[in-house]
């Protein structure tokens, strides 16, 4: 009776503790508690990293502009050990980390926040166009049969531009474009500026990240903007699409590099993006109150961008393991092992259902039949696991090569499935089958992949995904919820349908 006081007490703390807390933040801090209440804002983190030369070392980094309706909310900086300024010339900001000598390789970082308040075209621009480049003569030549036979064809500045990209991104352009492209080295978009100015069209590139939520180690981007003689027009430089497009955040317009590193070498520019949906002044809230509400608000928006992406399907974990935890205790539900079915599903947050239920049944179906055919080799234990491992993997990689050739790419994901719990759950369907018979195999593996799809219908609801990264410390609370169903000694749901008839009056 002691032992399930103290477990209700504890219980009890932790669910009070972990509700408390979010209604701290819902009515303190304004976050929302179901998602859609606020704005989608973006917190774009830019990594810049290089190793040590010789000499001081200086970087400069063009910061992005509000431009195409998207709203800068804060920024933050992180240089350690390194002198810092930002530099405003005629609109124009640019930061600056300097240091006199570097001993080892050096990552610094730059964080924004930002929303898309409208959907806004780029304001105007300084209208000029770029002197003509030197070229050796067969270049020359080729340019300008190349601009001649795209005036032919075209009606004005924006038809030849998108002519120019689509004889650019042929299988196989005109002799002409192909010895342009291999004298240009593959840079496509020099060279589209180029025959831009021969054509005496005014254009430059715009560059900008695309979004997309969770991504990391995200690179530059970059559009094409030229003058129609009326006004400036945005083109995909592989498409030819016309228009900003709503996931393209712009970081520079015009001429000019994003990143200059001088006394450091193999420098490299990245990005890491997520999307929340919370107010924006709650979020510029958060970042100045950091120090004064640290010991209430457990929120991870102070963790690197990298790592709050990452964060954001680790949080949806206890939430698999709940399911795990209700489904083998209350209902009674069978599995293969304790919490194989939460690796499975979240595989399938990677795949999506059908996908990831088609790569798990024939990885493990050929996988048993290889194991049953080892069996016979009488191999030690640790030996026969290492086999199956690398017969899944081999299998893994057939089945991504057989679908890339068959042009299949949902399939290519079987990489997400845990290669170690594919091998076990061969190893552990076999032994079940040696000593309990194929029908307690079904039995244990459909009860598995039943937990799996159960758990991943829930992780993929919209409103669980908030909860969990916007309130953490809801995770308290189902902490207290697990302790209590490990106390239930009483029937399965199951073992009362197994008994049925003995309730039946005789």
């Amino acid at each position: 009776m002691a032992s399930k006081l103290k477990i209700g007490l504890v219980a009890a703390f932790l669910i009070v503790f972990g509700l408390g807390l979010t209604l701290y933040k819902a009515g303190r801090l304004g976050l929302p508690l179901l998602p859609g209440e606020s704005r989608e804002v973006w917190t774009i983190e830019s990594k810049i990293s290089f190793k040590p030369s010789s000499g001081p070392v200086e970087v400069d980094l063009k910061m992005p502009q509000a431009l195409g309706g998207w709203v800068l909310l804060d920024e933050h900086f992180a240089s350690s050990g390194f002198g810092f300024s930002v530099d405003d010339e005629a609109g124009r900001r640019e930061a600056r980390w300097t240091r006199q000598d570097l001993e080892r390789p050096t990552t610094l970082y730059y964080k924004i926040q930002s929303y898309r308040a409208n959907v806004d075209s780029l304001p105007d621009y300084p209208v000029q166009l770029d002197s003509k480049p030197r070229m050796q003569a067969d270049q020359l030549t080729a340019m300008e049969r190349l601009v001649e036979l795209l005036r032919e064809k075209s009606t004005g500045p924006e038809t030849l531009a998108r002519l120019l990209i689509q004889d650019l991104n042929r299988s196989e352009p005109d002799a002409d474009t192909a010895f342009l492209i291999d004298s240009y080295a593959g840079s496509l978009q020099e060279l589209m500026l180029h025959v831009m100015t021969f054509a005496e069209i005014p254009a430059h590139l715009v560059r900008g990240i695309r979004l997309e939520d969770g991504r990391r180690r995200q690179t530059l981007s970059a559009m094409l903007e030229i003058y129609d003689g009326d006004r400036w027009v945005l083109l995909d430089p592989v498409s030819g699409e016309v228009g900003l497009p709503d996931d393209f955040f712009v970081w520079q317009r015009g001429p000019g590099t994003v990143l200059r590193v001088m006394g450091a070498r193999d420098s490299r520019l990245e990005f890491a993006l997520v999307s929340n949906n919370v107010p924006a002044k709650t979020v510029v809230s958060m970042e100045q109150q950091s120090e004064q509400f640290a010991l209430l608000d457990f929120s991870i928006y102070a963790l690197p961008v990298e790592q709050q992406g990452i964060f954001k399907g680790l949080l949806l974990i206890p939430v698999a393991t709940f399911m795990v935890v209700l489904l083998r205790l209350i209902i009674g539900v069978k599995t293969s092992g304790t919490f194989m079915p939460v690796l499975i599903a979240l595989a399938f947050l990677q795949t999506t259902l059908w996908v990831g239920l088609a790569i798990f049944l024939v990885i493990v179906g050929v996988g048993l039949w290889i194991r049953s055919w080892l069996s016979h080799l009488n191999l030690l234990l640790v030996a026969r696991v290492s086999a199956v491992i690398i017969v899944v993997i081999l299998l893994m990689a057939t089945m991504a090569i057989i679908a890339y050739k068959l042009g299949l790419d949902q399939a290519l994901t079987v990489t997400f499935f845990p290669i170690i719990i594919l091998a076990w759950t061969v190893e552990r369907m076999s032994i079940l089958w040696e000593e309990e018979g194929g029908h307690e195999v079904l039995i244990q593996g459909g009860g598995s992949l039943l937990v799996a799809v159960l758990a991943y219908l829930v992780m993929s609801i919209p409103l669980v995904a908030h909860l969990t990264f916007n309130f953490p410390e809801l995770l308290f609370s189902l902490l207290g919820v697990v302790l209590l169903l490990g106390k239930y000694t009483g029937y399965r749901l199951s073992e009362l349908y197994r008994f049925r008839e003995m309730v039946k009056p005789q």
